[in-house]
C-alpha cells in the first residue's frame, strides 16, 4: 500500500536528459543502482539521485495531513525515508518553512529530517544523504546576512555542519541582490555545495545567473511548479533560460499534489486545502488525461503515480502519440 508522504514532489530537469523525484513509497518501488542514476546540478559539481523525496508535508498540519501530526503521520515519514535510502534514493528536499511551531502542533521538517538522518546514521555511519534546504525572503528579513543566518539556523535543525543545496524559497519584495550575495557567501564559507533558486521567475534567473557568475559561482537550479496539468514554465521562458543557461530545472509536484496518480477521484476528492483546487468538477474534467496515463502506463508495467512525472517534462506532447519510449527518465 503507497505511503503519501511527502507533497513536495520534483523532478529534475538537467539538459534534454530528465530524472523524476517522488514522494511517495509504494509497492514496486524504483531501484537507484549505479552513479548513471545521479544527474549533475547545473554548471556545479553536485549530483543528486534522479530519485528523491521532498518533505514538505512532514510534521505540516496547515497544508497536509488534515491540520493534525500524529505518531502515525511519523512513522510513515520515518518508514518512507528508509525505504528510500534502502533503494539507493537519497536526494531529500525540505525548507526552513516546512512545517511550523506556531500552529496545530506541526513539526518543523528540517528537523524531521535532521533526526531520521541521525537516527539512521547510528545504524549505517557510511549512509549517503543529500539535503537541499531552502531560505525564506520574509518581509523582514534584509541583506546578504539574513540569509547565512538563517542557514546556520537550519544547519542546526538538521544537525548538520553543511548541505548540499541551498536555495532562496521565493523572490522577496525587497533585499533580493543582498540575497544572491548571501548564496555566494554560503559557498564561499564551504556552508553549501551549490546554490539555487526557487519560483523564479526569467528576469530574476538571469539576474541571479550574472550576479554569481561574477563571484564564479554558478547558479545550480530553479526550482518551479511544472507538471502535465501545470506547464507555465513553458510558456513564460522559465524552462528556455534554464536550457539556455545551463541551469537545472527543479519541478516540485510533477504528479500536481497527488491529482495525477489517480488516487483522487470525483467521489473521493483531497481533503483540507488541496480539496478546494481539486474539485470534484476539476477531477471528472481530468479524468481523460488520468485514464490515458493509466492506459499507457500498463503498457509498461508502470502506476499512474511513476509514470505522470515520466510525462511531465518538453517531452509530454509526444505522450498523445504513444512515445513514452522517448521519455527519458526512470519511471
Amino acid at each position: 500500500m503507497a505511503m503519501h508522504v511527502s507533497g513536495a514532489c520534483f523532478s529534475v530537469f538537467s539538459g534534454s536528459r530528465v530524472g523524476n523525484i517522488r514522494a511517495v513509497a509504494s509497492e514496486g518501488f524504483a531501484t537507484v543502482k549505479t552513479a548513471e542514476d545521479k544527474v549533475k546540478l547545473g554548471g556545479s559539481d553536485l549530483k543528486v539521485t534522479k530519485l528523491g523525496v521532498g518533505a514538505w508535508s512532514w510534521g505540516d498540519t496547515s497544508y497536509w495531513n488534515n491540520f493534525q501530526w500524529d505518531d502515525r503521520k511519523m512513522k510513515a515519514a520515518k518508514a518512507a525515508f528508509d525505504t528510500s535510502l534502502d533503494n539507493g534514493i537519497t536526494f531529500f528536499d525540505t525548507a526552513e518553512v516546512y512545517g511550523s511551531r506556531a500552529s496545530f502542533g506541526a513539526i518543523n521538517s528540517e528537523t524531521l529530517l535532521g533526526r531520521f538522518i541521525k537516527e539512521r546514521k547510528q545504524r549505517d555511519p557510511e549512509v549517503e544523504v543529500t539535503v537541499a534546504t531552502k531560505f525564506a525572503a520574509l518581509p523582514w528579513r534584509l541583506g546578504r546576512q539574513s540569509v547565512l543566518a538563517a542557514l546556520k539556523d537550519s544547519l542546526f535543525r538538521l544537525g548538520l555542519s553543511s548541505v548540499e543545496l541551498y536555495q532562496l524559497h521565493w523572490a522577496g519584495i525587497w533585499g533580493n541582490e543582498g540575497f544572491i550575495d548571501g548564496l555566494g557567501d554560503a559557498v564561499e564559507q564551504g556552508l553549501v555545495k551549490a546554490v539555487g533558486v526557487s519560483n523564479y521567475s526569467e528576469k530574476r534567473l538571469r539576474n541571479a545567473y550574472e550576479k554569481l557568475k561574477k563571484r564564479g559561482i554558478p547558479l545550480a537550479s530553479n526550482q518551479v511548479n511544472y507538471s502535465l496539468i501545470y506547464r507555465k514554465p513553458e510558456e513564460n521562458g522559465v524552462k528556455a533560460a534554464c536550457d539556455e543557461l545551463g541551469i537545472t530545472l527543479i519541478a516540485y509536484c510533477p504528479i500536481a499534489q497527488g491529482a495525477l496518480t489517480g488516487k483522487y477521484t470525483p467521489q473521493n476528492p483531497p481533503t483540507g486545502p488541496r480539496g478546494r483546487i481539486y474539485t470534484a468538477e476539476y477531477l471528472r474534467n481530468l479524468q481523460p488525461l488520468l485514464n490515458r496515463i493509466k492506459e499507457l502506463g500498463e503498457n509498461y508495467s508502470k502506476t499512474s503515480t511513476q509514470n505522470s512525472p515520466c510525462m511531465s517534462n518538453s517531452l509530454a506532447k509526444q505522450i498523445l502519440f504513444q512515445q513514452l519510449e522517448k521519455c527519458l527518465t526512470i519511471c
